[in-house]
C-alpha cells in the first residue's frame, strides 16, 4: 500500500482521539454532547499541531468486551466521527476496542474514514478480555460485501497481551500480511505508552518487504526521529496530551512539538 493514498506524506504522524465513556460502558455519565465536544476540541487541536491523520478509539470504555460492542457505541462513535469530519479535513481511521473490527468496518463504510486498526487481526492472543482470536478470513469479506476499500492496520503480537501460537516477530508479521491481508501492520510495546524496542522495528520492517510498519505506541519527541528512521509512521496519543497524562485532553503545544522534531527529518 502506498501510503500517499491516503496521507500527504509518506511518513504520517496519526494523533488519537480517546473518546470519553460512551453509552453502556462502565464509565458512561449520561451525557453524549459532552463526549462529542471534547472529541471535537481534540480532533481540532491534533489538526492545528500538524497531524497527518486521526484515529478515533473508544479508549475510555474499559473493561472492554473482546470482540463485540453494543450497537449503542457502534451508533456513538458514528456520530463523532461525523462531528470530528464537519471540522477537519484529515484522513480518519477508526479503533473499536477491544477488537471489533466488524463494528470498526462498518463505521468507516457508512462514514467515509479510510482505516481501520485492528489489535487482533491474525493468530490467538491471551489478553485482559480472555483469548481473542483473529477473523481476518471473515472480515476480509464483510469488507468485500459493503463495496469498501478501507484499510486495514493490523498489530502484530499486540500490547497488553501474549501470543497463543508463534511469538516469533518475523513469522507474525508475516502471516498477517500474506496469509491475513493486512495492508499495514503495527509494532507496539507491552502496554499503552510503551516504546517497542528499535530492534524489534528493524525486525519487523525487514519481515513487512515493503508493507508498511507503524509505531502503535510510545511515541514521543525524544524517540520519534529514531523511530521514523526505519518505520513509516507514527500512531501517538499519550504523548501528545497535557504532561503526558493520558487521562488529560489534547495539548495543541505538545502536538506542535512532536510534529516539528519528526519533519526535521
Amino acid at each position: 500500500m502506498d501510503l500517499k493514498q491516503i496521507f500527504k506524506t509518506a511518513t504520517p504522524i496519526i494523533g488519537v482521539v480517546h473518546l470519553q465513556p460512551l453509552p453502556t460502558s462502565p464509565r458512561w455519565g449520561g451525557n453524549l454532547k459532552a463526549v462529542l465536544d471534547r472529541a471535537e476540541q481534540e480532533a481540532t487541536a491534533l489538526a492545528s499541531g500538524g497531524v497527518d491523520g486521526i484515529m478515533v478509539e473508544n479508549f475510555f470504555d474499559a473493561p472492554f468486551p473482546k470482540d463485540q460492542v453494543d450497537p449503542a457505541v457502534v451508533s456513538a462513535m458514528t456520530i463523532a466521527v461525523g462531528r470530528i469530519q464537519n471540522l477537519v479535513t484529515l484522513p480518519i481511521g477508526i479503533n473499536v476496542l477491544r477488537n471489533d473490527a466488524r463494528s470498526a468496518i462498518a463505521i468507516a463504510s457508512c462514514t467515509g474514514a479510510q482505516f481501520i486498526r485492528v489489535n487482533v487481526w491474525s493468530g490467538a492472543m491471551v489478553t485482559d478480555q480472555g483469548i481473542i482470536e483473529g477473523r481476518a478470513h471473515e472480515l476480509m469479506r464483510y469488507r468485500r460485501e459493503l463495496g469498501s476499500d478501507i484499510k486495514i492496520f493490523a498489530d502484530v503480537l499486540v500490547k497488553h497481551a501474549q501470543p497463543l501460537s508463534t511469538s516469533n516477530l518475523t513469522i507474525a508479521v508475516q502471516d498477517t500480511i500474506e496469509r491475513g491481508l493486512a495492508d499495514a501492520i503495527i509494532v507496539s510495546g507491552l502496554a499503552t505508552g510503551d516504546a517497542p524496542d528499535l530492534k524489534e522495528v528493524i525486525i519487523a520492517k525487514a519481515a513487512a518487504l515493503g508493507t508498511p510498519v507503524f509505531i502503535g505506541s510510545g511515541t514521543h519527541w525524544e524517540n520519534v526521529r529514531s523511530y521514523l528512521d526505519i518505520a513509516d509512521g507514527v500512531i501517538v496519543s499519550s504523548a501528545l496530551k497535557r504532561n503526558g497524562n493520558r487521562n488529560s485532553a489534547i495539548d495543541p503545544n505538545r502536538v506542535s512539538r512532536l510534529v516539528e522534531v519528526a519533519r526535521q527529518i
